[in-house]
């Protein structure tokens, strides 16, 4: 599947084009350089499975470690650079094929590409002449001090003529604001990512027994991700009972038990692009009263906060709805006492929903993209995408709450696109409903 995405994305000369808006943003006297994702390794002589950098994929659609893109607008010879590895026969007999700098022009639209053992001879020779080198500082400590050594040597040349760049802009300013608003090709992708991921869902519904282990529950999460060609976009989180109420549980080791709801926050990514999704569930299959009352008002603040997803919407307006849904409802099951407009103003609410509704997402599970813009709220625009994602988490020992309460953990997870008018809820397949889950459970 990864294959076919970027083959679709290379059909519609999608990287080529962000690679021209960019130029177009930096101006002829700039220079950026991006560098490929490093290897990491896990211990000895074995890595971690590779996963390319974000902004070097978005620009260049290259999934190889060991390279760096360079952009040079106006430059002659060539403003879309490549320095990659160079093909190894005898290396390829063990590690697979190598794309090579001819098929880094060929099937990757670069202008020109270079042995990346070369790059130190000639980078330099490329950043000389520019006024600005576009390159974010403070990711890759090691790749910073290269950076900086490259301009140093072109200052070095000053009294014999050279130009060196007068100061460094960090190209998040530009790449993430063009990663906030996804194309089309980059929603279907998402929408791919989020339907499987719904999949996975829906057949842990229906696999969910008491005696069984977090992380058997887990193991199914990782079948269906693998069964499309993609990896977990995160560590899941499988939190039985009191464990829901841990927000990043991520040991998964505990037995499951009858009469708890079991929290599962799993998604996949597909090429570089994540989904995010959230369900809670009885591990039997029946939810009690309590924890119906709770699980349904999650589900209406969370219902609330979507109708709230449209353009001209501000940020924050999705979150202030779930919030008043949440407030109001625990007032009533005698979670929170006092004036719904004080217990807002002073966040008392934050004992049982303790984090805010959604992020950005995209080709980082928590994307990039300003929440706010000179001091306010930003707008909602079409073609981004969020979480939207109200919980409450009543832990044993909750001061002044009944126990009947206790251990009561809900979240409800879904990914969505901004439209034109209103949006999509793209992971809406998995079930939210009581009666849907305990529906398909029953099966």
């Amino acid at each position: 599947m990864t294959e076919l995405i970027v083959e679709v994305l290379m059909e519609r000369n999608e990287f080529a084009k962000r690679r021209a808006d960019l130029k177009q943003m930096m101006g002829e006297e700039g220079i950026a350089i991006i560098p490929a994702a490093p290897q990491r390794r896990r211990n000895r002589d074995v890595f971690y499975p590779y996963r390319q950098d974000s902004d070097f994929f978005y620009l260049t659609g290259f999934g190889e470690p060991e390279a760096v893109a360079v952009l040079i607008p106006g430059r002659q010879h060539g403003e879309c650079l490549l320095f990659c590895r160079e093909r190894d026969p005898a290396k390829e007999v063990w590690d697979g094929p190598i794309v090579g700098q001819e098929r880094a022009v060929s099937d990757y639209g670069m202008d020109d590409a270079f042995p990346v053992d070369d790059i130190d001879e000639i980078l330099p020779g490329l950043i000389e002449g520019r006024r600005k080198v576009f390159y974010t500082m403070g990711i890759d400590a090691e790749f910073d001090h290269r950076v900086i050594g490259w301009v140093t040597q072109v200052r070095e040349r000053v009294r014999s003529g050279a130009r060196a760049p007068a100061e460094y802009v960090s190209l998040e300013h530009l790449l993430h604001e063009m990663r906030l608003i996804k194309g089309r090709a980059e929603i279907e992708v998402m929408r791919c990512a989020a339907e499987i991921s719904a999949q996975a869902h829906r057949h842990a519904m229906t696999v969910c027994r008491p005696g069984l282990y977090e992380y058997a529950i887990e193991a199914e999460f990782h079948a269906i991700f693998r069964r499309h060609d993609g990896w977990p976009a995160y560590p899941p989180i499988v939190g039985g009972g009191g464990n829901a109420c841990i927000l990043h549980y991520i040991e998964n080791s505990a037995p499951l038990r009858t009469g708890d709801l079991l929290l599962i926050d799993a998604g996949v990514e597909l090429d570089c692009y994540a989904s995010d999704v959230t369900r809670t569930f009885p591990v039997n299959g029946r939810f009690s009263g309590e924890q119906r009352a709770v699980y349904e008002l999650v589900l209406a603040a969370q219902e609330a906060a979507i109708a709230k997803v449209r353009p001209g919407n501000h940020w924050n307006q999705p979150h202030e709805a779930a919030t008043e849904v949440l407030v109001e409802g625990m007032l009533e099951l005698g979670l929170l006492r006092g004036e719904r407009d004080a217990i807002i103003e002073q966040g008392d609410y934050r004992r049982f929903f303790m984090h805010r509704t959604g992020h950005y997402l995209g080709m980082d599970v928590h994307d990039v993209g300003d929440y706010r813009i000179d001091g306010q709220w930003r707008e909602l625009e079409p073609g981004m995408a969020l979480t939207v994602e109200p919980g409450l988490y009543i832990a044993a020992g909750s001061d002044g709450v009944d126990e009947r309460w206790w251990n009561i953990g809900v979240r409800i997870e879904d990914d969505v696109v901004v439209l034109r008018e209103g949006c999509e809820v793209i992971s809406a397949t998995a079930p939210r409903a009581v009666d849907a889950i305990e529906a398909l459970m029953a099966k």
